[in-house]
């Protein structure tokens, strides 16, 4: 559905969202996985970088935009209210799906059917339910509940290491329930850091999204909102890493411990945004990524598709045909040579000219007042 006008927000959230796109296509899309830099690498396995913040900081503002969306339902159950979250939970697992079959050319017996975008559709769907259902203090002990479930889970099914690639017994369910052809294998074996039993923490930064941004609109001014979310963000970050003593703090595994670091850091960067859109100044510093956060599904998508179909036209280069994916990022590297940090420097600068790109586009839209929602 394409609307005229944009759903009234914080600024703060809507440069977020921005932010959070933009970092997406960034990490997404280097010119050579062979040269990344470690902050825009994900982590091998246990512990987090910068890189692994993106993920949750998208589930935290789809949270957050839950709020004003079912504020038209005054966060009441209701069959109008239940046919649009069902339907917005099938539209997006259903382009989650269409992106990882695109560009058709392998067999739907090896579809992925998991993905980020299938995980955002459930975890907004359960939390989307909860909130309906539940009182607000009912949603804050269903998301504390579902992190202590998760971890419980972890070690009474785990094996010996309950935290290993090996030793978790999420990998096992999700096997049994979606076959290994339909998973993941980036590790080795069938493996799915986006998979079914890990959706259920990322539940809880969904609802924590939702209780911050209602949170926020209660507070009278900008100064108590910076300074309770710099406060509670720093306690739950604290609070992560102490947990993590005992919790490794996973993204492939999706621990709680990740979660409560993950939503810490939310709450900070938000607080920053806040602080940073308080001033004039600031605000036009803002502007662009407010800009870059006004269609992130469609811009999200629009990227993929966009880097897929690089991989299927062919193109002569020297006499020999290779595809444009294999092209563009060669034009990068030539113009930075082949040595030592110059591959960083083509590998990130085809990234970032993917970021610029996708921000064009999304302020054409955003001139033209075209906002695509579900």
């Amino acid at each position: 559905m394409v609307n005229s006008t944009p759903t009234q927000r914080n600024v703060a959230l809507d440069v977020m969202r921005g932010l959070t796109i933009a970092a997406m296509i960034l990490v997404n899309n280097p010119g050579s996985w062979d040269y990344v830099y470690w902050p825009l690498a994900h982590a091998n396995w246990h512990g987090y970088t910068p890189t692994d913040l993106v993920f949750p900081f998208f589930l935290f503002i789809t949270g957050s935009a839950m709020f004003f969306g079912l504020s038209r339902f005054d966060y009441q159950p209701s069959s109008d209210a239940l046919k649009k979250l069902l339907k917005r939970v099938l539209i997006i697992f259903g382009i989650g799906l269409f992106l990882h079959a695109y560009p058709f050319i392998e067999p739907f017996s090896n579809l992925r059917i998991m993905g980020v975008l299938q995980r955002i559709a459930i975890a907004y769907g359960i939390a989307a339910l909860a909130v309906l259902y539940l009182s607000n203090r009912g949603v804050i002990l269903f998301t504390v509940a579902i992190l202590l479930l998760y971890w419980l889970i972890l070690i009474v099914a785990g094996g010996v290491d309950p935290y290993s690639l090996e030793g978790n017994c999420i990998t096992p369910i999700d096997r049994l329930i979606l076959g290994t052809s339909h998973m993941w294998d980036g590790k080795g074996i069938a493996f799915d850091p986006e998979g079914l039993m890990s959706t259920l923490p990322a539940i809880a930064n969904v609802t924590a999204g939702f209780l911050t941004t209602k949170y926020l609109v209660s507070l009278p001014n900008n100064s108590v909102k910076i300074q309770k979310m710099l406060m509670y963000g720093v306690g739950l970050i604290v609070l992560g890493h102490l947990w993590e003593l005992v919790l490794p703090i996973n993204k492939s595994i999706w621990t709680s411990s990740y979660v409560v670091v993950t939503t810490g850091w939310a709450l900070v960067i938000l607080g920053a945004l806040i602080s940073l859109c308080g001033s004039n100044i600031g605000l036009k510093i803002a502007r662009p990524f407010q800009i870059y956060g006004s269609n992130p599904l469609f811009i999200y998508g629009l990227s993929w598709v966009w880097m897929e179909t690089y991989w299927i036209i062919p193109i002569n280069y020297n006499g020999v045909e290779i595809s444009l994916g294999e092209y563009l990022p060669e034009l990068f590297f030539n113009f930075f040579g082949r040595d030592g940090n110059a591959n960083y420097w083509a590998s990130h600068s085809f990234a970032l000219f993917h970021v610029v790109l996708f921000w064009v586009i999304s302020w054409a839209l955003y001139k033209k007042r075209i906002f695509i929602k579900i």
